[in-house]
């Protein structure tokens, strides 16, 4: 069996992801697809975390930018990624995985965030899926999964997109714009990237953790990733 280079990983799954071509909500197919990449990865001996965001349901800065007031508007997106994850997980135990779901806020439907717990449950070859950000308003689920990635001890925080990395401009505005294979942190958060928001390049960069930027619609993609090949683009120190 081929050696994976990363032994626990904490995947970042944007709440677009889920919805796929649709307008908004849950796409089956497309979470179907996400279930099945993570199945590779997990039947490899890797130990998957994931935070998963709330934007095909709810986006706390849309509404917040609408007239509501702020953290209402980041707890309402917080409940969004609830969601997401109970879906992500239902679809998970249905095909065979077993996954749980923990939550930054505390409610009955789901456990509240442990870290003793959560690495448990990644020891004992459980997903375990991050909901509710970091549980505080102000902070997007980026900086959450920098932060839990920390905390579980990954070895590197995966970005899915829909996009196969990170590129010099916007590829489907220029077409001369070119893929980094590689980018360092302060590069990054200097050149002003949007794939994810400084706070959580600014963390990742100070634990030392890297993040790779890649794909999640690319067939086989996150197995490629934890097998070390030269897919998306990593950020490192």
């Amino acid at each position: 069996m081929t050696t994976p280079v990363y032994r626990r990983i904490l995947l970042k799954l944007s709440g677009e992801a889920l919805m796929g071509d649709d307008a908004f909500g849950i796409n089956r197919e497309v979470v179907s697809r996400i279930v099945q990449e993570v199945t590779e990865v997990v039947r490899l001996g890797v130990e998957v975390g994931v935070v998963i965001g709330g934007g095909n349901i709810f986006r706390g800065m849309a509404g917040a930018a609408g007239g509501m007031d702020r953290a209402t508007a980041d707890y309402m997106g917080m409940l969004a990624t609830v969601m997401n994850a109970m879906a992500l997980a239902d679809a998970m135990n249905r095909s065979g995985l077993t996954a749980r779901v923990q939550s930054g806020l505390n409610m009955e439907v789901v456990e509240p965030y442990i870290r003793g717990k959560a690495i448990r449950y990644l020891e004992d070859g459980k997903v375990v899926i991050f909901a509710a950000g970091t549980g505080n308003p102000f902070f997007t689920t980026d900086t959450a999964a920098a932060l839990r990635g920390a905390e579980i001890g990954a070895e590197i925080v995966l970005k899915a997109t829909k996009v196969d990395g990170i590129y010099s401009a916007d590829p489907k505005k220029d077409p001369l714009a070119t893929r980094y294979s590689r980018i360092s942190f302060d590069e990054a958060i200097g050149k002003n990237l949007q794939v994810m928001d400084a706070t959580a390049f600014a963390l990742c960069r100070d634990q030392k953790l890297p993040i790779k930027v890649f794909s999640i619609f690319a067939s086989g993609a996150l197995k490629r990733v934890v097998l070390g090949e030269d897919v998306g683009t990593l950020v490192h120190i």
